[in-house]
């Protein structure tokens, strides 16, 4: 099979600094907003499910069993409870908005959601949708800073949170003085939860009266919209579905505002490369999928939250799409090359004799099947994630190149990279079906157009040879509006014909690709005059399977690199080992700070991230020359992490 050609330029768009204008190479003619002109927006989207899958599995989660202990199978609600349940919250919500709120909007108000992915949050999510609310998410890794930054910003009146969030919330409460109500997703009056939850909900309850706040829980709040429904308040093309808050580095977040035509033309846009099933069964960690199985009338499973628990929830649900991240995918890449091709013995050799084969058949267009090799080995290893996954998804931050193509082969699926930002929905690039090759991001999904823009001061220009460089630029349905109270930030970010200038650089391949290779406000310059982008080179070396995280760090007063880093205990640990001979334990916390500590593992480890650094291609500047070894990993609650 020929490799696709995933762009072509538009005759007659260059202009001097620019590239001309790129397009999906199989339907240049226009940008696709809807495949369907009856679904226009996140509210037609649910409808139709509800109208082709009403008694089909929607949403489901793992309960936890309190005589047990331990967390059930997966139990589900078809399309038509949850519809009921997304009536009876939403009226719910208008009631309180009306009586408690006493708020003069009847619509396009903000309703913040604090918690983990779970059923709760889908129907609050389809809840807003159908009274023409506007969801603010609001994430873990926001600060309580930033927290109370969103909540009155986005002048929101009513947060529904998880139990673990609501004691934060309700000490901060007079920091928020527009927050009136807080709905807990979890029973408050449970007195026997599942591990994390909060079981003192009278004393919340009391706590939040005090602080002029009422506290509810999340069938109340249904129970009070049986009793005064209220009737839907569709919302238009042009409505704002939510405000999702981006933070930077420095500075206050900042909150870009998604329509739903934002929405239906990204997920149309996806639905072109990757058309859901209605038999699909998604475990989905992104919004945008939810979107995207939802259009099918097809099943999200929902993980318990806990990520280190992942892969069992995924083994339990046996879905048939998993969108994922790459650090994850990383982590699952390294474990997997343990227990295979760096296993001793003759299922070591076997391994890597299957996996040689596999990726010659992949590179020479042959697909990621194999009869022989999947049936010894790639069978069993396709359990690990159920067994049935047709599709991966993965975004948000690059992937290295051979985990990708690893992993495409030991799983025997599709996994589809793509490229994007909040500010577009996350729907830039996407790779198509049966891709064989990596290193890049595909071309432009239907929905938008593409060029480069030259940015001088790292060298980077649209004549470059063989291909155009340049800043990726992209316009189309997907590209948000603007970000929420800020013109300026706004302006910085579209330009005045509606292109959104990513700050990321790139390069158009021979087949139309897009390669993302260096980011262009994340550099600095070393003393002999060579720019560096950190990012790129922490990618690189974050590919090692004794790398968790890595901090890459340099200045212009000096000619090399240096980096903090913190191995991966479970790889780490019988590596040292077996070098300085030595028997630490996993789990043990002195131990492994000896390990990072010895002069010889750090020698060693260092000359690792040179076989890393050769392996990747980096450059001699590039090439980190000095570390130091953390046994703790960063993080936001220890202060080493910002949010982002």
């Amino acid at each position: 099979m020929e490799p696709p050609i995933y762009s072509v330029e538009l005759p007659n768009t260059r202009r001097p600094g620019q590239t001309g204008i790129y397009r999906n190479s199989f339907n240049p003619e226009t940008l696709t907003f809807s495949t369907s002109p009856e679904n226009k927006t996140l509210y037609d989207n649910f409808q139709y499910a509800i109208k082709i899958s009403r008694d089909r599995n929607c949403i489901a989660h793992r309960p936890y069993n309190k005589t047990t202990k331990r967390y059930e199978g997966f139990v589900w609600q078809t399309y038509k409870q949850v519809n009921e349940r997304v009536n009876s919250f939403g009226s719910g919500l208008m009631h309180l908005s009306n009586t408690v709120v006493k708020n003069p909007k009847s619509k396009q108000w903000s309703v913040g959601i604090y918690a983990n992915n779970r059923p709760e949050w889908f129907i609050t999510d389809q809840a807003c949708v159908a009274y023409n609310l506007v969801t603010v998410a609001i994430y873990d890794t926001f600060g309580p800073q930033a927290v109370e930054y969103i909540i009155n910003h986005a002048e929101i009146p009513i947060v529904v949170a998880g139990a673990n969030r609501i004691p934060g919330l309700i000490q901060n409460a007079s920091k928020m003085p527009k927050m009136k109500v807080i709905i807990s997703m979890d029973d408050l009056d449970d007195s026997d939860p599942a591990p994390d939850a909060i079981t003192t909900g009278k004393v919340l309850k009391a706590w939040a009266r005090d602080q002029g706040i009422l506290l509810l829980d999340f069938i109340e709040v249904e129970r009070l919209g049986q009793q005064y429904p209220h009737i839907h308040n569709p919302p238009s093309p042009d409505d704002i579905a939510c405000i999702c808050y981006t933070s930077g580095t420095t500075g206050v977040p900042k909150g870009a505002l998604l329509t739903h035509t934002n929405f239906i033309g990204a997920k149309n846009g996806f639905s072109l490369c990757w058309a859901a099933r209605q038999d699909d069964l998604a475990h989905v960690l992104e919004r945008m999928v939810e979107v995207l199985v939802v259009s099918a009338g097809a099943s999200i499973g929902y993980f318990r939250g806990n990520v280190l628990n992942l892969i069992d929830d995924i083994a339990e649900l046996k879905p048939t799409i998993f969108p994922s991240v790459p650090r994850l995918l990383t982590r699952v890449h390294a474990k997997l090359q343990q227990n295979t091709v760096y296993a001793p013995g003759i299922k070591g050799a076997l391994s890597r004799m299957a996996v040689s084969a596999k990726l010659k058949n992949l590179e020479d267009g042959k697909g990621y099947t194999h009869t022989l090799w999947d049936n010894l080995i790639f069978n069993k290893i396709k359990q690990v994630i159920g067994g049935r996954v047709r599709l991966i998804i993965t975004g948000s931050a690059p992937i290295g190149p051979e985990v990708l193509q690893f992993l495409r082969i030991a799983f025997a699926c599709d996994i589809a990279e793509g490229y994007g930002q909040t500010e577009g929905i996350c729907a830039a690039t996407m790779t198509l079906k049966h891709e064989n090759a990596a290193g890049h991001v595909g071309g432009p999904v239907p929905c938008n157009e593409i060029k480069l823009v030259d940015v001088p001061e790292m060298n980077y220009f649209s004549t470059d040879k063989p291909f155009p460089r340049g800043e990726l630029c992209y316009r189309g349905p997907s590209v948000f509006r603007g970000y929420y109270k800020d013109d300026a930030k706004t302006k910085e970010t579209i330009d005045k014909d509606g292109w959104l200038h990513s700050g990321d650089v790139a390069y158009i391949n021979a087949r139309g690709a897009f390669c993302i290779i260096d980011r262009k406000k994340n550099i600095f310059k070393l003393s002999h005059g060579e720019y560096v982008a950190p990012e790129k080179i922490e990618n690189a070396y974050v590919n090692s399977n004794l790398i968790l995280q890595i901090f890459v760090h340099g200045d212009s007063l000096r000619n090399h690199l240096v980096a903090i880093v913190v191995p991966d205990p479970e790889t780490f640990v019988p590596w040292a080992n077996a070098l300085i001979k030595q028997n630490v334990s996993l789990g043990d916390e002195k131990g492994l700070e000896i390990l990072v500590n010895d002069k010889n593992v750090k020698k060693a480890f260092l000359d690792h991230m040179n076989e890393v650094a050769k392996q990747t291609k980096l450059k001699g500047f590039e090439t980190v020359k000095a570390i130091y070894l953390s046994s703790v990993p960063f993080s936001v609650e220890n202060h080493i992490l910002t949010p982002t």
